[in-house]
C-alpha cells in the first residue's frame, strides 16, 4: 500500500461531486494531492445512498493512484452518521465536517470515528479530521477547534457559505475575505495545524494561479480548489521554484558568512537579512529536502 502524503506535503485539496461516478474516477489523473469526495452540499440528499456505496472501490483506486483521501461528510445531526457508517469501510484518511463552528462539533466526530475505526478493525486514531470553517462563529474559534481533537491535522477555510454568513459580495479578487483569509492563517499556525485555503470558485487558470499567490505570500502552504483543472497550478504555487530555491541557499550562506565575521546582519541585493529572514530561508530549504525524502521513500 502506497505510503500516505502528510498533511503538510499536501498542497492540492480537490472536492469532487460525491455522487458523479465519471468525474470521481477522473479525478485520479487531476494530479491533487488531496482527492476529497464531498457528500454535503456537492451531493444532493437522494443520491448520497449511490454515493456511499462507490466508497470503498473508489478509495482503493484512488489510494493505488498514490493520492490522500478523504471525504467531507454531512453534519452528523443530519445525514453524516449515516456517510460515516458507510464510507468508513472504505478506510478514508481523513474526515471533513463542514459547517464547524464550536469545539464540540469535533469532540462528537471524533467519538463517532473511533466507534467505526473499532468496528471496521482500522487502526484506532489513524484517520485524521479536518474542520471546514465556514461561518464567523467557527472563524473566531479556530484554535480552539483545531486542538478540540489530536486527530486534526489541518483546518479548510470555505469561501461561498462564509461571504454567505458575512453578507458579502463575492468578486474574483476575494477582497471580501481578506481579513478572514489572514485571521485563519494566524489561527492555525497558533494552534499547530496546516491551514487550507479556502478555494478559487471561478473556472479561469489564471485567477487561480493569482490567488494562489496570494494565500502563499500570507504563509499558506495548501489550497482547497473545486475544479481539477486547478491542481496542476496550484501545486506548482506551492512547490517553490528553482529562483527561490537558489534565493533562499544565498540567503543562508550570507547570513552565516556575516555572522562567522562578528555581523549581526548582512544586506543581500538590496534588503537586509536578518535573523527571521535567515530562519525563513531554513524552513524553505527544509521543507523541500523532507518532501524529496518523503517521495524516495514512497517510490
Amino acid at each position: 500500500m502506497p505510503m500516505v502524503r502528510p498533511a503538510q506535503f499536501c498542497r492540492s485539496w480537490l472536492f469532487l461531486e460525491g455522487a458523479n461516478e465519471a468525474a470521481l474516477q477522473r479525478a485520479a489523473t487531476s494530479g491533487a494531492d488531496v482527492l476529497i469526495q464531498e457528500l454535503e452540499d456537492f451531493t444532493p440528499a437522494p443520491l448520497r445512498p449511490a454515493a456511499r456505496a462507490l466508497a470503498p472501490e473508489l478509495y482503493h483506486a484512488w489510494r493505488e493512484a498514490g493520492a490522500v483521501i478523504a471525504v467531507r461528510i454531512n453534519p452528523l445531526e443530519q445525514d453524516g452518521m449515516d456517510d460515516l457508517a458507510a464510507v468508513m469501510r472504505g478506510r478514508p484518511d481523513i474526515v471533513a465536517l463542514p459547517k464547524v463552528a464550536e469545539p464540540g462539533q469535533i469532540v462528537r466526530l471524533d467519538e463517532a470515528v473511533g466507534r467505526f475505526e473499532r468496528d471496521c478493525g482500522i487502526p484506532l486514531g489513524s484517520t485524521a479530521l479536518l474542520p471546514n470553517i465556514e461561518f464567523a462563529r467557527g472563524l473566531v474559534q479556530t484554535d480552539a477547534i483545531a486542538k478540540a481533537s489530536k486527530r486534526t491535522r489541518a483546518c479548510l477555510l470555505a469561501s461561498e457559505d462564509l461571504a454567505a454568513d458575512l453578507g458579502a459580495e463575492r468578486g474574483q479578487d476575494g477582497i471580501e475575505l481578506a481579513y478572514c483569509r489572514q485571521r485563519f492563517i494566524v489561527e492555525c499556525v497558533a494552534a499547530g495545524v496546516v491551514a487550507v485555503d479556502c478555494p478559487y470558485t471561478w473556472s479561469d487558470i489564471e485567477g487561480a494561479e493569482r490567488d494562489a499567490r496570494w494565500a502563499r505570500r500570507l504563509g499558506y502552504s495548501a489550497k482547497s480548489l473545486v475544479d481539477r483543472m486547478h491542481a496542476a497550478v496550484i501545486n506548482d504555487v506551492f512547490a517553490p521554484d528553482s529562483r527561490e530555491l537558489d534565493r533562499a541557499r544565498a540567503i543562508v550562506a550570507a547570513f552565516q558568512a556575516a555572522r562567522a565575521a562578528g555581523e549581526a546582519r548582512v544586506e543581500l541585493d538590496g534588503s537586509l537579512v536578518e535573523v527571521p529572514t535567515y530562519h525563513t530561508a531554513k524552513r524553505l530549504l527544509a521543507r523541500l529536502e523532507a518532501m524529496r525524502q518523503f517521495e524516495r521513500a514512497r517510490d
